[in-house]
């Protein structure tokens, strides 16, 4: 039988949940900063067990986010590609100016070898698999352009590698050295054979994915001038603004929301990061573009649900000693 790590906040007192949280999840997937969205109140679960190099975990928690920082990449000393499966809820994975979504049904993968935010906005059960990023360059795919992309669907081999993730998931107590270490190298196949899929897929949808990874590299690059707007966008990138919203339909948010949410994302970083050198809370804000700090202050609420005063208050309880 494998041996299986699992870590729950349901004996430890409330107070200490969150920042226990954060603790494993910093140390089991080797550097990652958490944020639970301002929330106080909060459970989770972690499962983890191994297919040969493949690490499985099981993750259900309150709604809470996740990041790996440049700095953070440099500390760490594996490389895996990650994917995240839900079983419920969703999640929402950015990197090299990329984002996609998936719910249950679906799968998005991504490289630890970069930096990245997930976003859980919602209680979550994830599936989230880990494979050597090496060994999977050594099969030939190329990886780059295929990080940050919905890759499981419905049908096609990426159903069966997501049914043959869990199916994997939920036998590994019964299986034996051996027979988990088969199932490790049958997944990283399927996965290899997803990405190869998604590689060769010349379709529209891969079009409009092209236009937003420029429109959000734009935008990023552009995050702090107040004036950064659609019209702005759709001259710099010679197409027009319904081409613009187009590449947004479906999603959950629009251009305007996206780009917003960007900007107070980074003030969420910057109230973090500066909580104990208490840098003013209007340079924050007009630093990354925002000029009315009425405006600032009202969605920052909506976003988090505490003022951007309140919201530091808390960082600095939470963050540990320097």
């Amino acid at each position: 039988m494998t041996a299986s790590t699992v870590l729950s906040t349901d004996d430890l007192a409330p107070r200490d949940r969150a920042p226990q949280w954060r603790e494993w999840v910093y140390q089991h997937f080797s550097g990652l900063d958490s944020d639970l969205y301002g929330d106080t109140d909060f459970d989770g679960h972690m499962a983890s067990s191994r297919a040969g190099d493949v690490i499985l975990t099981r993750l259900e928690a309150n709604r809470h986010r996740v990041l790996r920082t440049p700095h953070m990449v440099r500390g760490s000393e594996t490389g895996y590609l990650k994917i995240v499966a839900p079983w419920q809820g969703g999640a929402s994975v950015e990197q090299q100016n990329r984002q996609a979504s998936a719910r249950s049904g679906s799968w998005v993968i991504y490289d630890t070898t970069g930096s990245y935010a997930v976003a859980n906005p919602e209680r979550v059960a994830h599936l989230i698999v880990m494979l050597p990023k090496e060994q999977m360059a050594e099969r030939g795919v190329r990886l780059d352009d295929l990080m940050a992309r919905q890759v499981g669907t419905a049908q096609g081999i990426s159903r069966v590698a997501l049914d043959t993730m869990r199916s994997t998931w939920q036998e590994l107590p019964n299986m034996s050295d051996d027979a988990a270490r088969g199932a490790g190298e049958l997944i990283m196949q399927l996965v290899r054979l997803s990405l190869l899929e998604l590689a060769g897929q010349a379709t529209a949808v891969t079009q409009r994915e092209a236009l937003k990874d420029r429109i959000r590299a734009f935008v990023a690059r552009n995050l702090r001038d107040p004036h950064l707007s659609i019209d702005g966008i759709a001259r710099a990138l010679n197409c027009s603004k319904r081409h613009l919203h187009n590449a947004f339909a479906g999603d959950e948010d629009t251009l305007a929301s996206y780009i917003l949410i960007q900007r107070l994302d980074a003030c969420i970083r910057d109230l973090r990061q500066g909580a104990k050198d208490n840098r003013a809370i209007t340079d924050i804000a007009l630093s990354w573009g925002f000029n009315n700090l009425s405006h600032f202050s009202r969605v920052f609420r909506e976003h988090t649900g505490y003022s951007p005063s309140e919201y530091r208050t808390a960082s600095q309880t939470r963050l540990p000693a320097s």
